[in-house]
């Protein structure tokens, strides 16, 4: 299957660390407005914050409203011009991709700038912050928590979150707390008893504290308030609760009101990876394959959280063979899923779409898919 027409959409991270803008790229010279179009004419945007900026290339052909920005690149070809003159004339916003051989455009230029983080901090001092008073600055390509914090402190709104997915590998100790819960979870797979399990979250108060919140989050939206973990297994059942623990693994264990952004990434992740499962022709005879897809999502940044090689994680989890196969070495149909979305992650869309192509998911299905996830995973607000 050609890499055309998939689009990839990720989300744009605020200074307080909530999701509030996304943007949407192509594999390079393989762009398909059709597929914006699909996205744009649907219904799947309405779902989402009417307040967050969607950032889409721009194209021929395409109107939107007030939330969406059209980005052109830093070096435009022949008919750009004509294109951002059109949308100029309709009052439409417009973005542009900064680059270094470039010279930056001058101030209020343009509503967005996307600037790479190494680019913007080889800039002269306040640079930044100068855009930053008539443009709206993204950072991008940032790597660490210190180039987002100086992209922030420089006068950028949004950035986008390639750091949160590295482990660090030094200096860093396992997170203990979790660790625990991961041995919960164990427990739970292996078949303990309602009142076994209660037992322990009346020993472990903030992880009851935690779990609650989590399932009385948006994203259940119950109709009366759950307030017990008896309640919690009552109305949602072992399974929906056993993946609310998969996710509660990522709640900040201090029961604190700053938001985990690995959280919801982990938890679009896992949503993802569930939807994507049932185009997967092959995977048909996986036993449970959307619940071996949801875990697969949700515990393939447990290194990343817990500062431990996934290996030493993995042996402290009764998971099927399938699970701990396409965690550890990527292997099967359900591996090869996962590792085309971690591609994507890290922005490599070339690899990302050619993964997806050999498994036979087509363009249409994989946006429709992480519309869902996405708009899923944006209304978890544990931290709220």
């Amino acid at each position: 299957m050609s890499q055309n027409g998939y689009l990839f959409v990720q989300p744009l991270l605020s200074a307080d660390d909530a999701w509030a803008g996304y943007r949407a790229e192509f594999v390079p010279d393989c762009q398909d407005s059709e597929i914006v179009a699909q996205l744009l004419s649907g219904d799947c945007l309405t779902e989402f914050d009417q307040r967050h900026p969607w950032i889409f290339p721009a194209a021929e052909g395409l109107g939107g409203d007030a939330r969406h920005v059209w980005l052109f690149p830093a070096h435009p070809e022949a008919q750009h011009a004509a294109l951002e003159a059109a949308l100029r004339q309709q009052r439409t916003r417009v973005g542009l991709i900064a680059a270094a051989d470039v010279k930056l455009p001058a101030t209020g230029t343009w509503d967005f700038l996307l600037i790479a983080a190494s680019h913007a901090r080889s800039l002269p001092p306040y640079t930044l912050i100068g855009q930053a008073s008539r443009t709206a600055i993204i950072g991008t390509s940032v790597q660490s928590q210190n180039d987002r914090h100086w992209l922030i402190e420089n006068g950028a709104t949004l950035t986008s979150a390639e750091y949160l997915l590295t482990r660090a590998t030094e200096g860093e100790k396992a997170d203990i707390t979790r660790v625990k819960l991961l041995r919960l979870l164990a427990l739970i797979s292996e078949g303990a008893d309602t009142p076994a399990l209660e037992a322990v979250f009346k020993e472990e108060s903030k992880l009851s504290y935690s779990l609650l919140r989590l399932v009385n989050s948006a994203a259940v939206a119950p109709r009366s308030p759950i307030t017990s973990f008896a309640q919690a297994i009552n109305l949602l059942g072992r399974r929906q609760l056993q993946r609310w623990l998969q996710l509660l693994v990522y709640a900040d264990p201090n029961n604190g009101a700053h938001p985990n952004p690995l959280l919801q990434f982990a938890a679009a992740r896992g949503r993802l990876l569930e939807l994507l499962i049932s185009h997967v022709p092959q995977a048909a005879t996986l036993d449970n394959a959307a619940d071996a897809a949801f875990m697969t999502g949700t515990f393939s940044l447990l290194d990343v959280l817990l500062k431990m090689p996934l290996s030493g994680i993995l042996q402290q989890l009764p998971l099927s063979s399938a699970v701990n196969g396409a965690l550890s070495d990527h292997d099967g149909d359900l591996g090869c899923l996962l590792l085309a979305v971690k591609k994507a992650a890290q922005g490599r869309l070339d690899k990302a779409a050619q993964k997806l192509g050999d498994l036979g998911i087509s363009p249409t299905d994989f946006l429709q898919a992480q519309c869902q996830a996405l708009s899923w995973a944006a209304r978890i607000h544990v931290g709220s």
